[in-house]
Parts: structure tokens; sequence; C-alpha cells
């Protein structure tokens, strides 16, 4: 059993020295949704299931508060209405729930921020699309080779691996670093 963790331990540590050598795609990010905030934007997040949790995890880091004490910065999280998911997925389908919400909340100046760890969720990337299609910026936080959503978005990070524990951790520790910038900008 040891050694069962202990290789996943070591593969945990190998994904994430990708994140490290993303760093400046996370810098670039993390500057986009600075300057969004500080002209006023907000930040829309989305995901399906794991991806979900940390979508909803980085909206309440900038509505709350990561480390710091600081004023409360706009952001929703698109999973977090369940009476509107059923809404929009009884009326037009499991594919519409992001993108029907990003149309009629995202403007020019915001940044919609897509967590996948396939990079196949539909419903993600038409989010993305349509949003970018508009003139919103679009955040992909990806795995494996970035699927069907790789290209899409203005900016990706995109963790290759095939094992979804790993990409949702690494998508943990870059939502984490986003944090920090975002704390640095705004104490």
């Amino acid at each position: 059993m040891r050694k069962l963790l202990a290789e996943q331990c070591r593969d945990a540590a190998r994904v994430m020295q990708n994140v490290e050598a993303q760093l400046p795609q996370i810098e670039a990010i993390g500057a986009l949704i600075i300057e969004a905030l500080r002209n006023g934007g907000k930040i829309l997040t989305c995901g399906n299931g794991g991806s979900a949790a940390e979508a909803q995890h980085f909206a309440e880091e900038l509505v709350g508060r990561y480390k710091r004490e600081r004023r409360s910065l706009p952001a929703v999280c698109l999973v977090a209405d369940g009476t509107l998911l059923t809404c929009i997925l009884n009326d037009y389908g499991a594919d519409e729930i992001f993108a029907r919400q990003s149309d009629s909340m995202a403007c020019p100046g915001d940044v919609l921020v897509g967590f996948s760890t396939s990079g196949q969720s539909e419903n993600v990337r038409r989010a993305i699309e349509r949003t970018r299609a508009r003139g919103v910026a679009t955040v992909a936080l990806l795995g494996r080779d970035g699927g069907a959503t790789r290209g899409l978005a203005d900016h990706e990070v995109i963790i290759e691996s095939t094992v979804t524990a790993r990409v949702q951790e690494a998508h943990l520790l870059v939502l984490h670093l986003l944090c920090e910038l975002i704390d640095e900008a705004f104490v």
C-alpha cells in the first residue's frame, strides 16, 4: 500500500512541475483578471463535477477573501444556482447551461474562467466560444491535451495528465497562485 501511495506522490510532484513551467501564462492570466477587476469588471467561473467545485472555490476566494483582508471582488460561479441550472437544463439541454448564463451576464471588461479536467466539456467549450465572440476575455484551465477546448480561449493552462485527480490538484494550485497575485494587487 505504501508503494502505491509513494507512486501517487511522485506523480503529483511531476504534474506540479508542469504548473511551474506555465508560470508566465499564469502571470498573464492574473494580470488580465486584475485589470478587469480594477476597471469594474467581474469574473465568471464554470465547470462540471470536481471542476465545478474548483470554479465555485475560485469565485468564493474573490468575493470572500484568500489570505489577506481586502475589499470583496465581484465574481459569479455559474454552477452555484441549482434552480437556474435545472431550468436551463430542462429548456435548452446540458450543453447550454453555462453559455446561456454568460449570454445574460458577461459584458466586455469581464473575464470568464472555464475549468475542464478533460477539455471535452461541451458546456464549458460553448460558454468560452460564445463569450469570447462577444468581446469578453476568456480563460480555460484544462487537462489532458486540452481536448476540444484547446485554443478557444484567450489564455489557457493545460495540465498534461490523464489522471483526473492530478489535473484537479494542479488546477487548485493554479487558482491559488492567481489568488496570490490578486491579493497582492488589492491589498
